[in-house]
């Protein structure tokens, strides 16, 4: 049976809005597993409710953490956490997260029993090897290279050298679980530069804030001193990323989005669009309580680098694809491998509407042209579907397949899309 197709509402006039927007995915389940491993019982704060947070606290309740929630129902939530000793014979279905699949397995090695790992058929096609060569060198016992497989530890610890340059993850896997290993961890790197490093400053920062030992010093090369995890309430911030076609949206209208809460400082590699979008034309600026965009009229094309925030990729080619000017986006393609190649998708999708759109070696150039309504694919992966929201914003008769995919990391997302035009936000 096919997916079911929304129609992506088309503005009429500029959007005035405020979008207040649940906490971060990142931070979310880096902050469950700590807490999960952690020396007494801990709160996260304010922790994002989606299907990605649901696996990792449902991995983690598997493990023998006792996982307890508040706002039953709500976008989001605070957890009542309570570690346990690790256990084997659990089974992890990771869906499509690779916050699941490249973090949980490294805390499955501190049990002495078997954890089998399986996740939803794409997931079976993402890289996993590197890690899972990983956790091998350091003394676990892993029976396969990809999704399905089986985990037993214990594992000590120690060093090991990898190539990060595939994910982020696998590094940030290995370091949110060292200090619980009996050695300790030190993970050289060896290989081109790794993608994303803003997620790589975010887990040090994180385990920092757990009160773990972090040298970090040296490039290219992270030792975490053996010890506990501290317990500890933690509180989530927004999630920058997900304001994203938010914020598309005041450029496209014309009007004006502001997003509360947006802090200061942060590690999230979304507080980037506040360049990014400056530079496609929007005026930007922090205001008391949270970050203003407001559209200038036009969108203007880009050359952008965003290796370090690839996840931004969809909705940047999605506002590229409207803009008056040619754009070209380089350094991530690493994304060929997240929850669906996404270079390809974007360049299938776009042109299926009348883009013009081309891969490169490393990520796409973008000659805008006149679009037309038609059926945008997401392939279950939830920034496709909201770069297609993007695009309906401008394009009559833009049809997403499967928008309730955006439930991976925003799962009100379609009803905050038509509050957000309907000024109700």
């Amino acid at each position: 049976m096919s997916a079911p197709l929304w129609p992506a509402p088309t503005a009429t006039e500029p959007v005035r809005a405020a979008v207040p927007l649940p906490g971060s995915k990142s931070v979310t389940n880096r902050a469950l597993l700590l807490a999960a491993l952690a020396d007494g019982p801990g709160t996260v704060r304010l922790a994002l409710r989606s299907r990605d947070a649901d696996l990792m606290a449902d991995a983690l309740r598997a493990l023998g953490a006792t996982m307890t929630p508040s706002n039953e129902g709500a976008s989001s939530v605070d957890w009542a956490i309570t570690p346990g000793p690790v256990t084997g014979g659990a089974r992890i279905d990771v869906g499509l997260a690779g916050t699941v699949m490249r973090f949980v397995p490294p805390m499955a090695a501190l049990s002495d029993g078997e954890v089998f790992f399986d996740g939803d058929p794409h997931a079976r096609k993402r890289p996993m090897g590197t890690i899972l060569a990983a956790l091998r060198a350091l003394g676990a016992e892993v029976d396969n290279d990809a999704l399905p497989f089986t985990v037993r530890g214990p594992l000590t610890g120690g060093e090991v050298t990898l190539d990060a340059s595939g994910s982020s993850q696998f590094l940030s896997g290995l370091l949110l679980t060292a200090a619980r290993f009996d050695k300790g961890l030190t993970v050289r790197h060896a290989g081109p530069p790794i993608p994303s490093q803003p997620h790589i400053r975010m887990t040090v920062q994180m385990l920092r804030e757990f009160g773990v030992r972090v040298d970090d010093s040296e490039p290219d090369v992270w030792r975490v001193e053996p010890g506990p995890i501290r317990a500890r309430d933690f509180t989530v911030e927004p999630d920058l990323s997900n304001a994203a076609p938010f914020l598309c949206a005041a450029m496209v209208t014309g009007g004006t989005v502001t997003v509360p809460g947006w802090p200061s400082e942060t590690t999230q590699p979304g507080d980037q669009l506040r360049r990014l979008l400056a530079d496609m034309g929007a005026s930007v600026e922090h205001v008391p309580g949270g970050l203003r965009v407001t559209g200038t009229g036009r969108v203007g094309g880009i050359e952008a680098d965003l290796r370090d925030v690839a996840e931004l990729t969809p909705t940047i080619a999605a506002l590229a694809a409207l803009a008056d000017s040619p754009s070209r986006i380089s350094g991530v393609a690493h994304i060929r491998g997240h929850e669906t190649d996404r270079l390809a998708a974007l360049a299938a999708e776009i042109n299926a509407l009348g883009g013009d759109v081309s891969e490169t070696a490393d990520g796409l150039e973008i000659r805008p042209r006149p679009l037309t309504g038609g059926v945008f694919h997401t392939y279950d992966d939830h920034r496709m579907a909201t770069a297609g929201a993007v695009i309906g914003l401008a394009v009559p008769g833009v049809q997403v397949e499967n928008i309730a995919t955006t439930g991976k990391t925003l799962p009100e997302f379609a009803s905050m899309w038509a509050d957000m035009l309907e000024g109700a936000r």
